[in-house]
């Protein structure tokens, strides 16, 4: 009786969070896929119109703009949190001194929320109150840094603020990875007459292909659902000049009144994420059983 109770327990104790989770979780889910291929406009409706939402979707500019920029926003974010991370992990990976508060101080930017980061950097790039005033202030009058107003820049900036907020977490990645590193091949290497530079390229960053693997996949996460950054930053402007496929979920779900465009575009989201994080988790179950 106490074996079978020892047994079950575990069982009936995560059982009500199961049924949650599957209930809340994947439940919208299918409800959020249902949604997709209804006539739903305002309020959710029964009327079934197969794949007619998809292409009105991918008909509509302000999808392709949204698109547009995400390709632009991630592939930046993510190539420049990882060099950044890298370069910051090899650093503090050289035993300098310092460490213990170079490396909190490299992390903090990522316990601050998105909302707050894009409000700070809406100030801090605002020419009327931020670093363009403040060089104003100073004497240097023809400085201008106005990419936050710029239809062609606005994007930009919110790859900047983007990049202060992940590239500790990225770094934090990396060290953990350096740090995992056995010292006896770095010294037998290094016996070998192998220089610092051939040292990190041709034996540790190699290693930390695992490391690499999963910054991608998070940071490619974060960057297709990005929305609470944008909001805060641009509010997705000037314009759509900074609209992404998050932004333009909620807008069209929420505000024009697509519901089932709106769904769309959440299921498109969706495919994209498990396009990155099922082949990773594949990879990663495969390796386990090898």
């Amino acid at each position: 009786m106490i074996e079978r109770l020892q047994t079950y327990l575990p069982r009936l104790v995560l059982s009500p969070s199961f049924v949650l989770i599957l209930l809340f979780v994947y439940g919208f889910i299918a409800f959020t896929g249902y949604l997709s291929v209804s006539d739903s406009r305002m309020l959710p409706s029964l009327g079934f119109v197969g794949f007619e939402n998809y292409e009105k979707l991918f008909s509509l500019r302000h999808w392709s703009i949204a698109l547009k920029n995400l390709a632009i926003f991630g592939i930046l974010y993510i190539v420049i949190c990882t060099v950044i991370g890298l370069g910051l992990a090899i650093l503090l990976d050289m035993k300098i001194r310092g460490e213990g508060v170079l490396r909190p101080i490299y992390l903090y930017p990522m316990a601050l929320s998105f909302i707050v980061t894009g409000t700070a950097w809406k100030w801090f790039l605002d020419p009327g109150i931020g670093l363009e005033n403040v060089m104003h202030l100073w004497g240097w009058e023809s400085f201008s840094f106005n990419w936050i107003k710029s239809r062609e820049m606005a994007i930009y900036t919110v790859v900047i603020a983007a990049v202060w907020q992940s590239s500790g977490f990225v770094m934090a990645m990396f060290l953990a990875g350096l740090r995992g590193i056995d010292n006896e091949i770095l010294k037998a290497a290094q016996i070998d007459g192998a220089s610092n530079w051939q040292l990190y390229r041709r034996i540790v960053i190699p290693m930390l292909r695992p490391a690499f693997l999963s910054a991608f996949v998070v940071l490619a996460h974060l960057a297709i659902k990005a929305y609470d950054l944008v909001i805060a930053l641009t509010n997705g402007g000037p314009g759509r000049a900074t609209e992404l496929p998050a932004t333009f979920m909620y807008s069209y779900s929420f505000t024009r009144n697509q519901m089932g465009i709106g769904a769309s575009s959440a299921v498109i989201m969706l495919i994209m994420i498990a396009s990155i994080i099922i082949p990773y988790l594949y990879s990663e179950l495969r390796e386990k059983k090898s």
